[in-house]
C-alpha cells in the first residue's frame, strides 16, 4: 500500500483498492489528539478507575451506566457510529471498559484469521533469495492455528525456502495441544465459531487430512517447527531463540495489563535482526505507539488500513471488550504509527 499526501486528502493505493479518497484529512486534529490525552492521562485514569468501582447498595452505577449505552450502541446505524463525536464517545467508553476488565488470557482463534497480514507475510518472503533460510517466531503460539496458516501461507508462495519456525508459549498443556495439529469444530473457545469458520472448502482440503469432523494439519506443514515453552516478557528469550527475520505476537498482549503488555513488547522486539520486521496486533494502541515511537520503529505502509480491520471478531467488539479493536482515525497526528500492526525494525540494539 502507498500512502499519497496530497494538499487536503490522504490517498490509498494498494493491490486491492484503485487510488481513491481514503479520508481526509482534518485541520481540527489537535482537538481529537487532546482529547485522547484527557483519556490516555496517568493523573486521570487512578480518579476514574475508582469512580467505577463505587458501589450503591451493593450495585455499580458504572455496570448500568455501560449496559445502558451499548443497547443504544447497538441500535444506531453504522453511519451514525461513524460520525466523529460518536466515536469519540465510543473512546470514552473504551476507557471505561478498560478500567473496570479484570484481563485474562483466551485460546479462542480461526485458521488464518486475518488474511491481510497473512498476504503481507507472503510478501515478505517472496523478497528472500532462492533456497535461502527464513527464521519466524510466533509468539505466544496458543493452539497453533496462526502457526500452520503461516506455514501454510509462505510453503504454498516459496516451497523453495527453508522455513524454521519457533513456535513459543507459556503453557505445556497449549504446546502439547499445539504440536498435535488435531482439531475439531469446536476446538476454539469463541461462542458460536468454528475454527475453521475462514476457510473455503479447497483451503480445508489443502491444509488438513480428515477422518470425519476431526482435521490434522498435513505433515508437510508441521515440519520445521520447534515448539518452545518461554515468557515472552524473559529477557533470555533473545538468547534461546536467536535472531528472527519475522516476529509475530497476535492477540494476547491485550490481554496483559499495559505494564506488562509494554515490558513484553520491547522484549520481544529485540528478536528482530536488523531490518526485520515485527507483526504486532491484538494490543492496546496507547502501548504500541509508545514503545514503536520510543525505540524508532518504522511503520509499514503496505496493507496497514486491510490489517487493521482484518480481524473482524476484533473490529466487532469495540468498544464493549478490552480486546476490541478501535475503528482507523486519520484525524490523529499519530495515525500512522498508532494503526500499523507490522514494523520494520531497523537496530534492535536500540532496546
Amino acid at each position: 500500500m502507498r500512502l499519497i499526501n496530497r494538499p487536503t486528502e490522504w490517498f490509498v493505493e494498494c493491490p486491492s483498492h484503485r487510488t481513491s479518497p481514503f479520508l481526509r484529512k482534518s485541520t481540527r486534529s489537535g482537538c481529537g489528539t487532546r482529547r485522547e490525552s484527557v483519556l490516555n492521562s496517568k493523573v486521570f485514569h487512578p480518579i476514574l478507575a475508582k469512580a467505577l468501582r463505587f458501589q450503591v447498595l451493593g450495585k455499580s452505577p458504572a455496570s448500568f451506566y455501560l449496559r445502558l449505552n451499548r443497547r443504544i450502541w447497538e441500535r444506531l446505524p453504522s453511519r451514525v457510529r461513524n460520525l466523529n463525536l460518536v466515536r469519540s464517545y465510543g473512546a470514552w467508553l473504551y476507557t471505561m471498559v478498560c478500567l473496570r476488565a479484570r484481563r485474562q488470557q483466551f485460546f479462542g482463534t480461526f485458521f488464518l484469521r486475518n488474511r491481510p497480514a497473512l498476504e503481507l507475510m507472503r510478501r515478505l518472503a517472496e523478497q528472500k533469495a532462492h533456497g535461502s533460510t527464513f527464521r519466524v517466531a510466533v509468539l505466544g503460539c496458543s493452539i497453533g492455528a496462526e502457526v500452520y496458516s503461516i506455514l501454510w501461507t509462505i510453503r504454498s508462495a516459496r516451497p523453495d525456502l527453508k522455513v524454521l519456525l519457533h513456535a513459543v508459549d507459556i503453557s505445556r498443556e497449549i504446546l502439547s495441544f499445539a504440536e498435535k495439529g488435531i482439531y475439531a469444530p469446536d476446538t476454539s473457545q469463541l461462542i458460536n465459531a468454528s475454527i475453521f469458520e475462514r476457510l473455503t472448502e479447497v483451503e480445508m482440503i489443502e491444509i488438513f487430512d480428515w477422518e470425519g469432523d476431526h482435521a490434522k494439519v498435513k505433515s508437510w506443514l508441521r515440519e520445521g517447527i520447534t515448539w518452545q515453552l518461554g515468557d515472552a516478557a524473559d529477557p533470555e528469550l533473545v538468547h534461546t531463540l536467536g535472531p528472527q527475520d519475522m516476529v509475530v505476537a497476535s492477540n494476547f498482549l491485550c490481554h496483559m495489563t499495559p505494564i506488562h503488555g509494554e515490558k513484553c513488547l520491547r522484549n520481544m522486539a529485540q528478536l528482530v535482526s536488523p531490518g526485520g520486521h515485527l507483526f504486532v496486533s491484538g494490543v492496546d494502541l496507547a502501548v504500541r505507539t509508545k514503545v514503536a515511537v520510543d525505540l524508532g520503529w518504522e511503520p509499514v505502509p503496505e496493507l496497514m488500513a486491510e490489517i487493521h480491520n482484518g480481524d473482524p471478531s476484533v473490529r466487532a467488539d469495540w468498544p464493549w471488550e478490552w480486546w476490541g479493536l478501535e475503528p482507523v482515525n486519520l484525524r490523529r497526528r499519530d495515525w500512522q504509527t498508532r494503526y500499523a500492526a507490522v514494523f520494520r525494525i531497523a537496530s534492535p540494539q536500540r532496546q
